[in-house]
């Protein structure tokens, strides 16, 4: 048994971790920010940084170009409708922002507003029988059950759009390349979601046991005390 224990803990890691890179599209999804005026009085307010998950996807789209190569298809799904809110306060155009990340990386940049976008989107935004889905990655806020796009946007403290778990069965599992890399950088996303998605998929998805943090200005990292990278099964 103290022999297979190195190999099993091994094939842990990469499980967990990114596979090498696969052919066929890579799509981060990204959420929306807070706005001050629901987050300026709390403890710990979110999104100081208009761009904290915008940034935090650059960082992953340039390790992507540089494992897959600079040809390969960078997919973002940007929530449009919180960087035109949090604009007003940040007396600037962030949706040009944005867009000079697409020139910049040659991005493929698809704004949404709602759920089923998303979900239409991954089923039937490219031809699924000759270019699936090489990676998935959400970047934003999220609960243990829900991706939360416009979290205190429109709303203090909730959202008026959102992928639930309980819409995971929309998406068509047969759309994922083999040994696609997915994962949830939000908080929570291990707690529930991930299992979910694997019921409705058939494919794993990394998520947070806990809290992430994305003030570091780096990619997010887990702040709860006892906090983990989980696949939910």
């Amino acid at each position: 048994m103290k022999r297979l224990l190195p190999i099993l803990f091994l094939a842990l890691l990469v499980r967990l971790a990114p596979a090498a890179p696969v052919p066929g599209e890579n799509i981060i999804l990204v959420g929306g920010p807070s706005l001050l005026q629901w987050e300026k009085y709390k403890p710990i307010a979110h999104d100081h940084w208009w761009a904290n998950f915008v940034h935090s996807a650059r960082i992953r789209t340039e390790q992507i170009r540089a494992a897959a190569g600079p040809d390969a298809m960078i997919t973002w799904l940007v929530y449009a409708q919180g960087y035109k809110d949090r604009a007003a306060q940040e007396n600037q155009d962030l949706i040009s922002n944005i867009n000079s990340v697409r020139d910049k990386f040659h991005l493929n940049l698809i704004y949404f507003d709602k759920g089923d976008e998303v979900i239409n989107y991954l089923n039937n935004g490219q031809p699924r029988d000759r270019l699936k889905v090489a990676s998935f990655e959400y970047i934003g806020h999220s609960n243990a059950k829900c991706f939360m796009f416009d979290y205190s946007s429109n709303i203090e403290s909730a959202c008026k759009s959102w992928l639930h778990e309980s819409e995971l069965k929309q998406i068509n599992g047969r759309i994922f390349a083999r040994g696609a890399f997915i994962k949830s950088w939000g908080c929570h996303t291990g707690e529930s979601m991930s299992k979910k998605w694997r019921a409705a998929t058939g494919t794993t998805m990394l998520g947070a046991f806990g809290k992430t943090d994305f003030s570091t200005g780096e990619l997010p990292i887990l702040s709860s005390p006892n906090g983990k990278w989980v696949t939910g099964y």
